[in-house]
C-alpha cells in the first residue's frame, strides 16, 4: 500500500546568554565550528541570534518526535560549548529588532532591500511541519479543510505575550508581527492544484513577487 504522507520538522531557536537572557548573534560561529556530520540538519535564518533545526524525511510520526528530540539535545549541546543556551518561543520578550544583525546571505539581503524595516523587524521564531503530499489535487482538498483548524492551533500553541519588554496584552504578539509581512495568514480556497498554480503564476505575472516561495500563508502548498 502507498503512503499517504511523508513527515519533516523545522524549529527556530533563539540563542540566549543564559546570566543575561539577551540574544547573541552565534549562528555563524556555530557552523563554523560544530560537527559537520550535524551541520546538515542546521541552518542559517534572517538574523544571526537563530538558528532552525531540519529534520530529515520522516515516515511516522514517532520517527519525526526522535528526530526532533535528537536534534534538539545536539542543538542544545553545541550551544552550551559557547556558554549559550537555546530557547524556543515565538518571540524574545525584550530584545529590540534594531540591534540584531542579518545573516549575510544573499536571500535574506535581498529580502531586505525589497521590505527594508518590515523584513528587519521580523525578531519572531517558528516551528514548520512540512507533510510531503504526491497526489496534488488531494493537498489542495486537505489544505482546504485544514484552513478552520488554524485559530485553534494557535490558540494551543501561542508563547509570545511580551514584546521589547513590554507586556502586550495579547498571547501571541508573533502573529502581529508576522502580520506585516505580505502574503500571510490563512489561505483562500482552491478548487485544484491548477487552480493554485494560476494564482501563483498571476502574482509572478504581475511582478508581486518573482517565484512562489513569496507566498508565507500559515499554510501554504510548496510551489
Amino acid at each position: 500500500m502507498q503512503k499517504l504522507f511523508t513527515l519533516g520538522v523545522e524549529e527556530e531557536f533563539q540563542f540566549v546568554d543564559p546570566s543575561t537572557r539577551d540574544l547573541k548573534p552565534h549562528v555563524e560561529q556555530m557552523i563554523a565550528s560544530g560537527d559537520p556530520g550535524f551541520m546538515e540538519n542546521i541552518k542559517r535564518e534572517m538574523i544571526q541570534s537563530m538558528v532552525e533545526t531540519v529534520s530529515p524525511i520522516c515516515e511516522t510520526v514517532e520517527d519525526a518526535r526522535r528526530e526532533v528530540v535528537n536534534l534538539r539535545t545536539g542543538l542544545g549541546r553545541l550551544a552550551a560549548q559557547s556558554g549559550l543556551a537555546i530557547v524556543a518561543a515565538g518571540a524574545h520578550p525584550f530584545s529590540h529588532w534594531q540591534s540584531q544583525l542579518i545573516t549575510e546571505v544573499d536571500r535574506y539581503k535581498l529580502l531586505e532591500d525589497d521590505l527594508q524595516d518590515v523584513v528587519r523587524s521580523i525578531l519572531i521564531f517558528g516551528l514548520h511541519v512540512h507533510v510531503g503530499i504526491t497526489d496534488r489535487d488531494l493537498l489542495i482538498e486537505i489544505m482546504n479543510e485544514a484552513r478552520y483548524f488554524l485559530p485553534h492551533l494557535l490558540a494551543l500553541s501561542s508563547n509570545s505575550p511580551f514584546w521589547q519588554g513590554r507586556l502586550t496584552g495579547l498571547k501571541s504578539y508573533r502573529t502581529i508581527v508576522w502580520q506585516q509581512f505580505p502574503r500571510t495568514g490563512i489561505p483562500s480556497t482552491f478548487t485544484s492544484w491548477a487552480d493554485f498554480e494560476s494564482f501563483v503564476n498571476l502574482l509572478v505575472q504581475t511582478n508581486c513577487i518573482d517565484n512562489g516561495k513569496k507566498i508565507w500563508w500559515d499554510l501554504r502548498p510548496h510551489p
